[in-house]
C-alpha cells in the first residue's frame, strides 16, 4: 500500500452517493498547490471515503473547505481530456481526515471544530514525497472549477 499525506482546500462541496448494493460513497475534490520550477501549479485530487467514516465531519466541509487527508494512494490513470490534453487522475482512499489550521474560507467558524478523525488501519501512514504532476480528475472528466485559494 502507498499511503499519502496531501493538505489542501475542497474545490466543490462533499458529494455523497450511494452504491446499487447500498453502499455510502462520499467523494471530496481536493486541490493543492505546488510550486514547479518557480511556478505555481494546482493539483486536483478526487478523495473517497466509504460507508460511515467522517460522518460526523463532512457536514460541516464546504467549497474553500482547508483540509489534510491521509490515505491510500491508488496507481494514477492517464487520459485525454476534451481538447485532447494528456490529463491524470489521481486518487486517493481517506484513512484520516483533519480540519487544517492554515488558511481557508471555513463554511462557518462556530460550527467547524479543530478535531481529527481516523480510520482504524493496521498500517502507519508513510510521509511519501510529493512530486509536480498535472491536475487530475475522474477518467474523462475536465475539471473547470474555480481554484478554491
Amino acid at each position: 500500500m502507498n499511503f499519502i499525506h496531501i493538505a489542501g482546500h475542497l474545490g466543490a462541496d462533499p458529494e455523497v452517493r450511494f452504491t446499487s448494493s447500498g453502499k455510502k460513497v462520499t467523494t471530496l475534490r481536493v486541490a493543492s498547490r505546488t510550486r514547479v520550477k518557480g511556478n505555481d501549479e494546482t493539483i486536483w485530487w478526487r478523495v473517497t471515503i466509504w460507508d460511515d467514516r467522517f460522518d460526523k465531519m463532512i457536514p460541516h466541509l464546504k467549497k474553500g473547505s482547508a483540509v489534510i487527508v491521509v490515505g491510500e494512494l491508488h496507481k494514477p490513470e492517464i487520459f485525454n481530456d476534451r481538447e485532447g490534453k494528456p490529463q491524470i487522475s489521481l486518487e486517493i482512499t481517506a484513512s484520516h481526515l483533519q480540519f487544517s489550521p492554515f488558511g481557508g474560507k471555513p463554511a462557518d467558524k462556530s460550527h467547524a471544530p479543530t478535531t481529527t478523525a481516523s480510520a482504524s488501519s493496521d498500517h502507519a501512514p508513510a510521509n511519501p514525497y510529493m512530486s509536480g504532476m498535472p491536475s487530475a480528475g475522474k477518467m474523462g472528466e475536465t475539471i473547470d472549477d474555480e481554484v478554491p485559494f
